[in-house]
């Protein structure tokens, strides 16, 4: 390795170092983290790829690496900075394909260049070749709890039964699938991609590749959407002609999917730097939808055909993509969240006209997020009433409907027979229908 590869190396460990510390410290997530933190790096594609394969690896299996370490040390160092260096460095050593020296060495590099931490290089080197020698006795240990925090533990098990919540951490150990939705010909595309067609109608590939160079992209035919994300806006049933509401809109999975449909879309989000996101996503699909940067719930408008909220929730449902939630929610936002989902029901229930659809959904986990939420606003609006899904509407499958007629997905679900492309997202989907006058 030239020294220049060296340091580029380096570079890309320094990175994700910084990156999980801060979104530790800060309890936000990782993908602003690391939007943030690799625009001053500057470091090159490939070593930025790397930096955030590190961290998210680091988060899916935090709770094992804090285990294999603490266990491995007679004294836990108290500098939390030092412990996520040594995380990130096992996490190399046991679920990467780095080189053992490569972890170690670069650890230590990084160690030394640091004032508060030079000191503890030959630390690191004896603490981190340990991991290395007892890899197998390490990843032997295989409860699935292991990296999941006590609390979503007790509460997964007592809304789900310990059966249920033991296979959704088991799957939260897994890499997320690449799951796509097209516009149309799903067969046609899945065959040329080289996916599956899954039963819901999305496709999943089997390989990970760059998904700007597939097929059909610069022509804007498909989008990245997981399997779960694409049902609200099916189970919406957008007709062409119809003014429909996408509310808490980006990045625009689901517009794109109302648009598509030929609906009169306008999306609402109260950032205007993600709605930029979403329009530009649109552009390339060429697709075109009213955007208005504005928070939903002071949304003034004439009444709708029908809405798609698409909440803010925990986002508990995403961790097997976006781990490090598992780590930075607490109970006091699903409170909050909880309370803020009530009252966007209550504004979609007076935007919507007599006759109309509403769908809400949550890539969230937790009833209050979910079941309990739905059977409030049926509470809170005798105007509604459930409009239950079926398996015909979802490709047949019926192991998410729930017996109310809501839609429940989990993490382990649809299993395909090669383990690395099970599952899918947690959602959660409820439809209403209000009463004509």
């Amino acid at each position: 390795m030239s020294r220049s590869d060296e340091q580029a190396g380096l570079g890309a460990r320094r990175l994700a170092w910084m990156a999980v510390t801060e979104t530790l410290k800060r309890r936000v997530p990782l993908d602003d983290v690391m939007e943030e933190l690799a625009r001053a790096e500057r470091l090159p594609p490939r070593d930025e790829a790397l930096a955030r394969a590190i961290a998210i690896v680091t988060f899916r299996r935090l709770g094992t690496l804090g285990h294999a370490l603490r266990s491995r040390l007679n004294k836990p160092p108290k500098d939390e900075r030092l412990m996520h260096l040594l995380a990130i460095g096992a996490a190399q050593i046991l679920f990467l394909d780095v080189p053992d020296h490569a972890a170690v060495d670069s650890a230590v590099a990084l160690a030394q260049e640091d004032p508060k931490l030079h000191h503890a290089g030959g630390f690191i080197n004896a603490v981190l070749r340990r991991v290395a020698r007892e890899r197998e006795q390490i990843l032997g240990e295989s409860d699935p709890f292991l990296d999941t925090p006590t609390w979503l533990e007790e509460r997964w098990i007592a809304q789900y039964g310990e059966e249920q919540a033991t296979r959704i951490a088991e799957a939260h150990r897994s890499m997320a699938s690449v799951d796509l939705t097209v516009k149309s010909d799903s067969e046609a595309w899945a065959e040329r991609l080289g996916g599956v067609l899954l039963p819901t109608g999305s496709i999943r590939l089997k390989e990970r590749t760059a998904i700007r160079e597939l097929p059909g992209f610069e022509e804007g035919a498909w989008w990245v959407q997981d399997a779960a994300a694409a049902l609200p806006a099916r189970l919406l049933d957008p007709k062409p002609g119809e003014r429909i509401a996408d509310l808490c809109a980006a990045p625009g999975g689901k517009t794109a999917q109302l648009a598509s449909a030929g609906a009169a879309v306008l999306a609402v989000d109260r950032s205007a730097r993600r709605l930029q996101r979403l329009e530009e996503n649109l552009a390339r699909l060429k697709l075109a939808v009213e955007t208005r940067a504005i928070d939903a719930e002071k949304l003034e408008a004439e009444p709708f055909d029908a809405i798609l909220l698409d909440a803010p929730c925990s986002a508990t449902g995403t961790i097997r993509r976006h781990p490090d939630v598992a780590w930075t929610k607490s109970e006091e936002d699903i409170r909050k969240l909880s309370a803020l989902q009530g009252r966007l029901l209550d504004k979609a229930a007076d935007l919507l006209r007599p006759g109309g659809r509403l769908v809400y959904c949550t890539c969230s986990l937790e009833a209050e997020e979910g079941e309990r939420q739905a059977e409030g606003f049926l509470a809170r609006h005798p105007e509604f009433q459930r409009l239950p899904v079926t398996p015909g509407e979802i490709g047949g499958w019926s192991e998410g409907i729930t017996p109310e007629g809501d839609l429940r997905t989990l993490p382990f679900h649809l299993a395909l027979p090669e383990h690395d492309r099970s599952g899918l997202d947690g959602f959660f989907v409820a439809r209403f229908v209000h009463k004509p006058s």
